[in-house]
C-alpha cells in the first residue's frame, strides 16, 4: 500500500459539512469520509504546534514526550512515524513541515545551523519540500518567478493570499510539488503532506476569500462571567475581536481557508484516481490542534477548552470497504495514529505508544474491551516564561506548575492545574463549557480517572522486562 499521511494545521473538528456544520463546504473531505471512516470525537493531545505534533508523530502523551512548547527539543530516544515507515521498507518523504526541534545532544552546540529555529524536520524523513515560517523562500521564490512582489516575512507573504489567485496559494504549491513527486514514483510510497492552512494569518486565497458571507457566520460561544485566571490571561494574549463584524469576517476567512485546502485535496484525490492508485493508497487526514475561532472570547489555540483540541480525523483503508462511510463516536486521539499506521504497514506497535490502533474501527468491528471512556489533552505555558531568566534549580519550581491536563468524558470535563487548582465542567447540562459541576461524586470520579490515566501511561519502554535468567518478559524493540 501507498501511505498518504496528511495534516491540516489548526483544523477544528466541527468545521466539516459532513459533521453537520451549517456553513462550511468541504466536498472532498466529505467524499473521503464516505469512502473511509470518520472519527467524530477525535482529539489532539497538546497545543500549540510542536507539542501537538510530538504526540501525533510519536504516539505518546505530553507527559512522556515532554515537548512542552514550540522550541522544546524532541528527545532522540523516541521512535516516530518516519522511523517506523523506514522499518517497513518505505522512504518516508515530507512535503511541508513537522516543527520538531533538534535534541541538543545531537547538535554541535549553539552554532549548529539547526539551532537557528525550532522548525526542524522529524528524524527519519526525506525532504521533498521543506516549508518553514522563519524561511518561506521555497514558496516566495516561486511566486516572484510568476511576477509577484512578495515580502520576505512569512506573515506578510501568506497574509497576501486574498490578493492572489488560489492557483498560486501556499496550499496549491505544496500540492503541485507532491503531485509531481507521486508521478515520479516507481513503487509503493509514503508521503507526509503537512499543509499550513487553515492556520493564520486569517486570509483565504483568491476566490476563497470571498466564498463566505460574514453575515452568515454562527455566533461564537461567549466567555463565562466566572473565569479561571488563565482564561483571563489568554484573553489578553489571544483575545478574539470584540467587534462582532470583525469577528464574523475572521470566521469567514477561516472557513475560506478550509474550503481552499479541501479543494487542493480534491486535486490530490483526482490524481490518485487517474493514476489508478486510489484503491492502493491508505489515507490519514488529521490536524495538529484545533482553533478557538472566537469561542470563549479566544482565537488561535491554547488553554483547556475543547475547541483547541477537537480536530478532524478521517482514515481510508481501501482494503476494508465494509466500514466505508461509517462514523465512530468513541473517543479517539492523535496518539492512535502511529499505532494505526504501524499495523497498516505490517509492523508491531512500538512499546512507547500511549495510543491504540484504530484498525478494528477501519474493519467495521468493535474494538477490544477497555477502549478509553474519555479524551485527554495537556497544555503547558512555561515557554512564555523561560526567556525571563533561568530558575534557581532545584528550589525554584514555578515552571513545573505552569501546566494543566484535561480529562473529557461524555458527561464532564475535569481540568487539573499544576499548582493544585482544578475545574470541572458539566457537559451533560451545558456542552459549552460554562457550567460547573456541583456534584462532588462526579468531581471525585473524574479526578480519580485522571490519576488512573496518568498512572497507566508512564513510560513503559523497559518496564516489561526483568534482567534475570537471560531476560524475562517483553523485550523492547530496537529502533534506529
Amino acid at each position: 500500500m501507498n501511505i498518504l499521511f496528511i495534516t491540516l494545521d489548526q483544523f477544528r473538528g466541527d468545521a466539516l459539512a459532513c459533521a453537520g456544520h451549517p456553513v462550511v463546504q468541504t466536498p472532498h473531505l466529505d467524499r473521503l469520509a464516505r469512502g473511509g471512516v470518520r472519527f467524530a470525537r477525535h482529539y489532539s493531545q497538546a497545543a500549540p504546534c510542536s507539542p501537538g505534533r510530538a504526540s501525533l508523530y510519536t504516539g505518546t502523551y505530553q507527559l512522556n514526550h515532554r515537548v512542552v512548547a514550540n522550541g522544546t527539543p524532541l528527545d532522540r530516544r523516541l521512535d516516530n512515524v518516519a522511523k517506523a515507515a523506514r522499518r517497513a521498507g518505505y522512504t518516508p518523504t515530507l512535503f511541508g513541515y513537522t516543527d520538531q526541534a533538534v535534541d541538543p545532544r545531537d547538535a554541535t552546540g549553539p552554532d549548529d545551523p539547526r539551532f537557528k529555529s525550532w522548525e526542524g524536520v522529524l528524524p527519519g524523513f526525506e525532504v521533498g519540500l521543506n516549508f518553514a515560517t522563519h524561511d518561506p523562500g521555497v514558496w516566495t521564490g516561486w511566486l516572484r518567478g510568476l511576477g509577484y512582489q512578495v515580502p520576505d516575512d512569512y506573515e506578510g507573504a501568506v497574509g497576501g493570499e486574498p490578493g492572489r489567485p488560489a492557483e498560486h496559494s501556499l496550499s496549491a504549491y505544496h500540492t503541485d510539488v507532491l503531485l509531481d513527486w507521486i508521478a515520479a514514483q516507481k513503487g509503493p510510497w509514503f508521503a507526509h503532506l503537512s499543509q499550513l492552512r487553515p492556520h493564520p494569518p486569517y486570509g483565504a486565497a483568491g476566490r476563497f476569500s470571498t466564498m463566505y458571507d460574514p453575515a452568515d457566520m454562527p455566533a461564537p460561544i461567549a466567555p463565562s462571567q466566572d473565569r479561571h485566571r488563565l482564561h483571563d490571561g489568554l484573553r489578553r494574549a489571544i483575545g478574539a475581536p470584540e467587534d462582532p463584524t470583525e469577528m464574523a469576517q475572521l470566521q469567514a476567512q477561516y472557513f475560506g481557508m478550509i474550503s481552499e485546502v479541501d479543494h487542493q485535496l480534491g486535486r490530490l484525490w483526482a490524481a490518485l484516481e487517474a493514476s489508478g492508485e486510489w484503491e492502493d493508497t491508505f489515507i490519514v487526514v488529521t490536524a495538529d490542534h484545533g482553533e478557538q475561532l472566537g469561542d470563549h472570547g479566544l482565537i488561535q489555540k491554547s488553554g483547556f477548552f475543547e475547541e483547541s483540541y477537537h480536530i478532524l480525523g478521517i482514515v481510508r483503508d481501501p482494503r476494508r470497504p465494509r466500514a466505508h462511510g461509517s462514523v465512530v463516536d468513541r473517543f479517539t486521539e492523535n496518539v492512535d495514529v502511529l499505532p494505526t499506521l504501524c499495523e497498516a504497514m505490517g509492523l508491531p506497535v512500538p512499546d512507547q505508544c500511549d495510543g491504540l490502533p484504530l484498525t478494528h474501527f477501519l474493519a467495521g468491528e468493535d474494538p477490544p474491551s477497555g477502549w478509553r471512556a474519555a479524551a485527554h489533552w495537556e497544555f503547558d505555558w512555561r515557554g512564555s516564561n523561560i526567556a525571563k531568566g533561568v530558575q534557581a534549580w532545584p528550589w525554584d519550581r514555578r515552571l513545573e506548575q505552569q501546566n494543566l491536563a484535561v480529562l473529557r468524558s461524555g458527561q464532564a470535563a475535569y481540568v487539573q492545574f499544576g499548582d493544585g487548582a482544578w475545574l470541572c465542567f458539566d457537559l451533560a447540562a451545558d456542552p459549552t463549557w460554562r457550567t460547573s459541576v456541583t456534584d462532588t461524586g462526579v468531581i471525585l470520579a473524574h479526578a480519580q480517572a485522571m490519576l488512573t490515566w496518568r498512572a497507566q501511561h508512564t513510560d513503559r519502554t523497559l518496564t516489561g522486562l526483568l534482567i534475570d535468567s537471560g531476560g524475562t518478559g517483553r523485550w523492547p524493540a530496537t529502533h534506529a
